[in-house]
């Protein structure tokens, strides 16, 4: 009950006539509901941070995610169906989405926690992650497909919703990227490319797990971000910067194999000091069987950083989990 009126008190201080607070979020192909959903709320909740109590519009729109029949996947229709309507809306006053436009029914709520955390309907935890214990072949797309041939570029720029651009960086020209490799079991479905810049395309895992492979062009977009912003004018670059964005690229030329896999597994997958301290003979032998079993080459040559980094951290999620 005191949570109740509390709530009424805040929703009070809105101020009535006051111009809205506009949010976007696009979801991006390489964004799946787990980081797509709490990144939303970080956005409504910065916005009540910056402009207390203000009206606040959400418009929400997709970025590839289709299934074979061309209506949205998994991910995008949660997102659609209950994450923003049933989780997102109270905070909002309007919502718009690519299916539909609707209000708040009531006040805006203006408590809103400082961030989220997802949990599953029981039973259906195993589905949304990779299965470390059988290292299959996990692909976004359900349906098999016949294709021998790789698809058109233009059919790929068409499902990303982008022009000849490299999804991490912007530039181009780009390359056909599979998400998960031919050799690993991946198909000539659209929906298994990537358009990645000749770089981006050498760093790429080649894995067995298609999310884990969105995860890292997810995490190289953000380590890349400044540079988006090379061939950009002066003032655009100012503007970034007063945003508090960055518009200088990390260089990490100089940095050895085993530094750089050590940097992802820490910025991608969370690795701690603890973490390397407990690598042992058991975790490297469990890792090599991962190595074998779940990840391929690329460019006829030895496997890449975000590939070992991949293999490493699926090794130790085997061995917490018991696994032998």
């Amino acid at each position: 009950m005191p949570k109740k009126k509390t709530r009424r008190k805040a929703q009070r201080k809105q101020p009535p006539g006051v111009k809205p607070v506009a949010l976007y979020h696009d979801m991006a192909v390489y964004e799946n509901f787990e980081r797509c959903a709490p990144r939303i709320f970080k956005v409504i909740h910065k916005a009540q941070q910056t402009s207390p109590n203000t009206p606040r519009i959400l418009y929400f729109d997709i970025q590839g995610h289709r299934n074979s029949e061309n209506g949205y996947d998994r991910d995008s229709w949660e997102m659609i169906r209950n994450f923003l309507p049933e989780v997102a809306l109270p905070y909002l006053t309007e919502l718009h989405t690519p299916m539909y436009t609707t209000k708040n029914p009531h006040r805006q709520d203006n408590q809103v926690p400082p961030e989220m955390h997802i949990g599953y309907p029981e039973g259906e935890e195993r589905s949304f992650w990779y299965d470390i214990e059988s290292l299959p072949l996990r692909t976004r797309e359900a349906e098999g497909t016949t294709r021998k041939t790789y698809p058109p570029k233009q059919s790929i720029m068409d499902y990303l919703g982008i022009a000849d651009e490299c999804l991490i960086c912007w530039s181009s020209p780009t390359e056909r990227a599979h998400v998960v490799p031919a050799s690993l079991g991946g198909s000539m479905d659209v929906r298994n490319f990537a358009l990645l810049c000749a770089d981006h395309h050498r760093q790429a895992p080649d894995i067995a797990d298609a999310e884990a492979f969105w995860a890292w062009v997810d995490y190289a977009e953000i380590r890349d971000s400044g540079s988006k912003w090379l061939r950009v004018p002066e003032e655009v670059k100012l503007w970034v910067q007063a945003s508090g964005g960055r518009t200088e690229p990390i260089d990490r030329g100089e940095m050895e194999f085993l530094a750089a896999v050590q940097f992802e597994l820490r910025h991608l997958y969370g690795w701690s000091d603890k973490n390397f301290s407990e690598v042992s003979w058991e975790f490297m032998e469990e890792y090599h069987r991962v190595l074998d079993a779940a990840t391929g080459r690329h460019f006829a040559v030895d496997k890449k950083v975000a590939t070992h980094a991949w293999a490493y951290h699926v090794a130790q999620l085997r061995l917490l989990s018991g696994k032998r």
